[in-house]
């Protein structure tokens, strides 16, 4: 994607003073040029440094896939600016910084907010429109406003002050993004459009849906059928929002090692999980590496134990003398 980059210029004069929040609290004033002759130069001394780097760092336009990838390359040019070295000048532009830095105003204490807030409404879908592009929010909130305030690469979206969606910012008309999360009360009711719904393509491709989940999902599929396998799944995933994901993955893992497919079998061992210290994560790419599911943990298969025991020769257990209890006694006997 093609993403074209304006600097703002700091010396233009914004007569609107509305357009800043308490400009002077965070360390913006705007104002003309020195006027004279000692400011004569200054407007084009910053418009020329600025085509300069225009023309050295992003002609051709950079084509990055996402804002992230391109704030790490301006991050290197900016590094690389740091070690130029101005024409007459014996140090670099680093160094030069370093040592005016001690005269610069201190940072304010405040953070000032760049976004701007908006209120869409959330459609039947779950999603909300924002700048012609899509962003699911949790399905409880389907018919509503909610607030959402769109920053540079990340919108955030908030009930009251708790921030219950986040999204990376898309960037081309008719985008969207799902989580897996916001749908799962619905799946819960139609787990039939589980396997194809956007939300587990954007879960897969994010690495949030592992090979784990799929391999409980096969297994609670394969025991109970589709609709009651895949329900055991999201019931899963549900621990996901009060458990850590680590800790739930090995109860995933657990379970399916002992032959289990229930959501309870992996909150129980989930939670042990989560009260030990974290064993070092295990790189599920790695062809190398067996699956977490096929290593030996302490969870024994009774079937497998069974079958290593010797045989018992002991009489079955004889219950003749509970008949009595079975035989009503007339009232007034003791």
């Amino acid at each position: 994607m093609n993403i074209a980059i304006s600097l703002l210029n700091p010396w233009v004069r914004h007569d609107d003073p509305s357009e800043f929040a308490n400009p002077r609290t965070f360390g913006f004033d705007a104002f003309y040029c020195v006027p004279g002759e000692d400011g004569a130069h200054e407007k084009g001394g910053v418009e020329h440094a600025g085509g300069r780097c225009r023309r050295a760092h992003l002609v051709p336009v950079p084509e990055v896939a996402t804002l992230e990838e391109l704030n790490a390359k301006i991050a290197e040019i900016d590094a690389a600016e740091d070690e130029r070295i101005l024409a007459g000048r014996l140090t670099t532009v680093g160094f030069n910084f370093f040592t005016e830095a001690a005269q610069l105003t201190p940072l304010p204490f405040e953070e000032f907010e760049c976004g701007i807030t908006l209120t869409p409404k959330v459609d039947r879908s779950s999603r909300i429109t924002v700048r012609q592009c899509h962003y699911s929010v949790p399905a409880r909130f389907i018919g509503q406003n909610v607030r959402a305030l769109l920053r540079d690469n990340e919108l955030l979206v908030f009930e009251r002050r708790e921030i219950v969606a986040r999204h990376p910012r898309l960037t081309r008309r008719g985008d969207f993004r799902d989580e897996l999360d916001h749908y799962l009360e619905i799946l819960l009711v139609k787990p039939g459009s589980m396997a194809g719904s956007t939300a587990l393509v954007t879960a897969r491709q994010n690495g949030s849906f592992t090979e784990v989940h799929e391999a409980f999902w096969a297994a609670a599929r394969a025991a109970h059928g589709d609709a009651a396998g895949t329900r055991a799944l999201i019931e899963v995933l549900l621990l996901h929002r009060r458990m850590p994901a680590t800790a739930v993955e090995q109860g995933m893992a657990a379970a399916i090692r002992a032959g289990a497919t229930s959501a309870d079998m992996v909150a129980v061992e989930a939670r042990s999980a989560a009260a030990l210290a974290p064993p070092p994560s295990e790189d599920l790419d790695d062809e190398d590496d067996p699956p977490p599911w096929a290593e030996p943990s302490g969870v024994v298969s009774l079937t497998a134990r069974r079958a290593q025991l010797s045989e018992d020769t002991r009489p079955l257990p004889d219950v003749a003398h509970y008949d009595q209890l079975l035989t009503r006694q007339p009232k007034g006997t003791a």
